[in-house]
């Protein structure tokens, strides 16, 4: 009818709507690979400071998401929409603070307060503008056809910005030989230090102003691409239904421990490469690999889905890298097979980065099945599920660090001690493992199949065209009076 046709997006709608997904990818990769060996080389800070400023860090951003979700679900509508202002406005502020972490303060005595709150500060903006975008999900259309659809194509500019920041970042600073001088345990050198300490900040400064460019470009694309609709809003009912949500509780757990294996294997897979098997001088193209094997096979995996059922798709998905991770602990180091284990791993990764994104509109509309009354949830649903996935990155960065410091790690080795190599052993392979069959033994439990979600659809529908008859009939009513 009429209402599906206004529900189709353009091909321009979605690439504007798939735009959006860039800057919080782009900061995240330049943030996570290279914070850390900027804090201790160029900033040239404590090491004990420069982890408290990354734990900090990352457990503020952690927090901030539901208070965020709580605040946006809050907001008023305006003539932009309910998202978009929070895009907009936050943008600006978000740039100057990403800028200023990469900056080098000239006091001596303030830069752990500095870093700590422009890091801190840079994470806040960037949730305003991360959770808001999450939740637009459900704005730009109600067909769940064209939902899915402008998820793939935000995963696959999401992967394409984790490509781009590792990029950017990596070859404006100085893509060198990486040296024998791995900084710390779970975070990697990119970089020689044979630039002097001042040539190397300006490469910095460099690098972060164009992020930040990129950053702003695709917050306008954002703002000006995308129409949202206009939900109708009841008041917040809190996160008590939400929570309450069999469906939501069990997606959200069974992906807490997906994403929590995939973390520890991207960790953990560089130190991995560079010291177990002695791949010292590929392991950046081996990384490359894995994240352009995400964005070339996510198409597959939209099609995989749409034929086959999400289920399917997560059970398989998921599972695919298994065997591969076996293989690379247990062949003796050959840089074809970790080729191909990187390649493996990039389709699993790209599994574990769509579906979630493309099963949690499937849980909402559920829920408002079941709960017809209440509207307005959605930013709920999707900053919980970036929270709980958020922390658990944080705990699998503790585990990794902990356990390869009390393995013995030493931080200026060129070798390690036997068991470093079996501590990296396990955290590519024996625990992510572990951890994707817990993960898939609470998928069983998933209730939402096909056959549900079409009936939901349905259901959806009826509710909806119920809405407008009703809304047409007072009209009628209020015309005749």
């Amino acid at each position: 009818g009429t209402r599906e046709q206004c529900d189709r997006l353009s091909i321009c709608n979605k690439l504007c709507y798939a735009v959006g997904g860039a800057p919080y990818q782009i900061t995240g990769c330049a943030l996570g690979f290279f914070l850390q060996i900027y804090l201790l080389d160029v900033a040239q800070l404590d090491p004990f400071y420069a982890s408290i400023i990354l734990f900090v860090g990352r457990a503020w951003d952690a927090v901030t998401d539901p208070i965020i979700g709580f605040m946006v679900s809050r907001s008023p509508w305006t003539r932009f929409g309910r998202m978009l202002p929070w895009i907009l406005f936050s943008t600006p502020l978000a740039v100057v603070s990403y800028f200023l972490i990469w900056y080098v303060p000239v006091i001596e005595n303030g830069k752990v307060i500095w870093y700590l709150v422009f890091y801190c500060l840079f994470q806040t903006l960037q949730t305003c503008f991360h959770v808001p975008y999450s939740a637009l999900t459900m704005f730009i259309s109600e067909d769940q056809k064209e939902r899915d659809s402008a998820t793939a194509y935000r995963m696959t500019v999401e992967v394409l910005g984790t490509v781009i920041g590792t990029a950017v970042q990596g070859q404006i600073v100085g893509m060198a030989n990486p040296p024998c001088i791995p900084v710390a345990p779970g975070y990697y050198s990119l970089l020689t230090c044979c630039l002097s300490p001042r040539s190397q900040k300006t490469a910095y400064m460099i690098a972060s102003g164009a992020i930040c460019s990129i950053y702003v470009l695709c917050a306008v694309v954002l703002f000006f691409g995308v129409k949202e609709k206009k939900e109708l809003m009841s008041f917040w009912q809190g996160i008590g239904l939400v929570m309450g949500h069999g469906p939501y509780v069990r997606l959200v757990m069974g992906f807490l421990f997906t994403s929590l294996a995939f973390m520890l294997l991207e960790g953990n897979f560089a130190l991995f490469c560079c010291y177990t098997l002695g791949f010292r001088n590929d392991f950046q193209n081996i990384l490359l690999v894995i994240m352009l094997a995400a964005m070339l096979t996510i198409p597959f995996w939209q099609w995989f889905l749409t034929k086959f059922g999400k289920k399917n798709a997560v059970y398989i998905g998921t599972s695919s890298v298994i065997p591969f991770m076996i293989l690379v602990v247990c062949v003796k180091s050959n840089l074809i097979i970790t080729y191909m284990v990187s390649f493996a791993a990039g389709v699993g990764v790209a599994a574990a980065f769509l579906l979630p994104w493309s099963m949690l509109p499937d849980v909402v509309d559920d829920f408002q099945v079941q709960n017809p009354d209440s509207r307005g949830h959605e930013a709920i649903f999707y900053s919980f599920y970036v929270f709980f996935t958020k922390f658990a990155s944080g705990i699998s960065l503790g585990i990794s660090t902990l356990s390869l410091d009390f393995a013995g790690y030493m931080t200026r080795g060129c070798t390690q001690p036997e068991n470093v190599d079996i501590t990296l052993k396990v955290l590519v392979s024996a625990a992510p493992i572990g951890l994707i069959l817990i993960g898939l033994v609470l998928f069983r439990s998933y209730p939402i199949d096909e056959e549900r979600r079409q009936c939901n659809r349905k259901l959806l529908q009826e509710q909806r065209e119920n809405e407008v008859d009703s809304e047409t009939d007072s009209t009628e009513l209020t015309n005749m009076v």
